[in-house]
């Protein structure tokens, strides 16, 4: 199915397939991260005809990126530590400071 991407999109597309594909991730798994990501892009800026909720309400792709690094002098937030304890079914998760969550979720 060819893509209908304006010049920029296309190499935004092509900024992060390589992006990827220099850290290791295969060609086919960059192809398809980088033109979920562009298409969600897209329907944020309503260049798309059609979006899902999340695409136009949810952070930004590279925000989002940001904030799920675990990157900085303090690592992942509280909350990204409670949520991943409660993908992960840790009971008393709530009264849990952050340390306990780090060590928790196995940090």
């Amino acid at each position: 199915m060819p893509r209908q991407w304006s010049d920029t999109r296309e190499r935004q597309y092509e900024h992060i397939k390589e992006g990827l594909e220099d850290r290791d991730y295969g060609e086919d798994r960059a192809e398809e991260i980088a033109a979920r990501t562009v298409n969600k892009e897209r329907a944020r800026s309503g260049e798309s005809r059609r979006k899902s909720r999340s695409s136009s309400d949810d952070l930004s792709s590279g925000r989002r990126g940001g904030l799920r690094s675990g990157k900085g002098s303090g690592g992942r937030t509280k909350e990204q530590l409670y949520n991943e304890a409660r993908r992960k079914g840790v009971k008393g998760r709530s009264t849990m400071t952050k340390k306990q969550l780090e060590k928790a979720v196995g940090r």
